[in-house]
């Protein structure tokens, strides 16, 4: 299990059922305006907006409760099963947003049926990010975690490049009209049609769950985590809330160009194009630099800089709205943001032993995606409407980061010495 080529063939098995999820991510945020107009039709375009990315923020609302049963199942039956429940349920709830009817065409159940659909989709991507993680640190090569683990965080800016490139396309061959009315659904039926591949490579892979060595239940791990394993969880939801923000505000971008900025469509659509590219190549090259320097370094300093940047970077594209100094300025966001994403990702998983490993994982990531992803969208639209200040998140997203930034000092470096095998947590506990 720990040959390079197995681990490889694990990284595409796994990136690929993650790059699914965030296309459909990246799809819903980059359509969130046209979207709103299909299922919450309004004479307020701020209200139709506003309810359509609280739709986006309503699938983080069980994310907890997935990462809790499925990453629970996931230490106790295997990673593999947990994975493979994940991305049927994930095809379920894109295929059905992909063919919903609107509001126009069932009333009031057309808003409804999306919530459903979105809490379907929030079960799965809850329990996901756990096993699927957990997994391919445990196939990588000891030396390596990095630059393996680096491509849960690469296929998120892939599948942002991917949401980006079929916003931008269709807005080159259809009409505004016809991408408001039903032009926007193009991208969930693309994510659909990739998911049957993803499963067909998931049935195909080895566990690296040790069944000598597994909890008896959920609640058995749970009182583990309570009461072995709190620091890590505690640095962990702190390290991802200025991650976590910082992510949805940069997919807000194309919204943000559209409705603030009054930017053309195409334009705007290039927003999601170039935030992508920059965070899926600069988290492969942070996943380097972490098994090289250490994981609390390559979190830190490139969010260091992030954070000095972030308030004159906002003014210069709200007092400068060109393209070029848009893109630009996003992509430079965008890579500082990547380059950590890597370092923090292995560090919290590393930070379990691994009989929990991927319960205590789950549940970090979900409830800080939850509470700071679900949420972030929604109060950068609140702020940015009630103040009329494009400016106005600002505040928001300095304090998230320097959070961040201080529970990164404050964590344990897991990278081992050199020469000394595997990272201790790694290990049975």
């Amino acid at each position: 299990m720990r040959n390079s080529a197995d681990a490889r063939r694990n990284v595409v098995a796994v990136a690929l059922g993650n790059a699914v999820e965030f296309f459909d991510f990246g799809s819903y945020a980059t359509f969130a305006v046209m979207i709103g107009h299909t299922f919450f039709p309004s004479k307020s375009a701020f209200i139709s907006l506003l309810l359509s990315v609280s739709v986006f923020g309503l699938g983080f609302v069980v994310r907890p409760l997935g990462a809790l049963l499925i990453g629970a199942y996931a230490d106790r039956a295997g990673r593999k099963p947990a994975m493979m429940l994940t991305i049927v349920m994930m095809a379920a709830g894109t295929g059905a947003i992909a063919v919903l009817p609107g509001y126009g065409t069932i009333g009031i159940a057309a808003p409804i049926l999306l919530v459903a659909m979105r809490l379907v989709q929030g079960l799965a991507w809850g329990g996901e990010a756990g096993p699927a993680t957990t997994y391919i640190l445990e196939s990588a090569p000891a030396d390596r975690r990095g630059a393996y683990a680096c491509w849960q965080v690469a296929t998120q800016g892939f599948a942002a490049v991917a949401a980006g490139l079929t916003g931008y396309g269709l807005t080159q061959v259809l009409s505004e009209p016809d991408l408001d009315a039903w032009g926007w659904r193009i991208p969930f039926l693309f994510g659909l049609l990739v998911l049957p591949i993803g499963i067909h490579i998931r049935r195909r892979l080895a566990d690296t769950i040790d069944s000598t060595d597994v909890p008896t239940s959920t609640t058995a791990i749970l009182a583990e985590l309570e009461s072995r394993h709190r620091r890590p969880m505690i640095m962990g939801l702190l390290i991802l809330l200025g991650s976590t923000i910082t992510q949805y505000f940069l997919n807000y971008m194309t919204t943000f160009a559209l409705t603030d900025l009054h930017m053309p469509g195409s334009t705007a659509m290039l927003a999601t194009l170039v935030t992508g590219a920059a965070l899926a190549v600069f988290s492969i090259w942070g996943g380097h630099l972490c098994d090289r320097f250490g994981r609390r370094p390559v979190l830190i300093w490139p969010r260091v800089l992030l954070l000095v940047l972030i308030f004159p970077a906002l003014q210069l594209i709200v007092s400068q709205p060109t393209p070029a100094i848009f893109l630009v300025t996003v992509g430079v966001l965008s890579a500082l943001h990547g380059i950590s994403g890597a370092a923090l990702i292995v560090l919290i998983v590393e930070s379990f032993p691994a009989r929990v490993r991927s319960t205590g994982f789950s549940i970090v990531y979900a409830v800080a995606v939850s509470l700071f992803g679900g949420t972030a969208q929604v109060i950068i639209t609140w702020l940015i409407g009630t103040t009329g200040n494009p400016m106005s998140p600002v505040g928001y997203l300095l304090i998230a980061n320097a959070i961040c930034i201080g529970a990164g000092f404050l964590a344990r470096e897991t990278l081992p010495a050199r020469g000394t095998g595997n990272v201790v947590p790694l290990r049975r506990a």
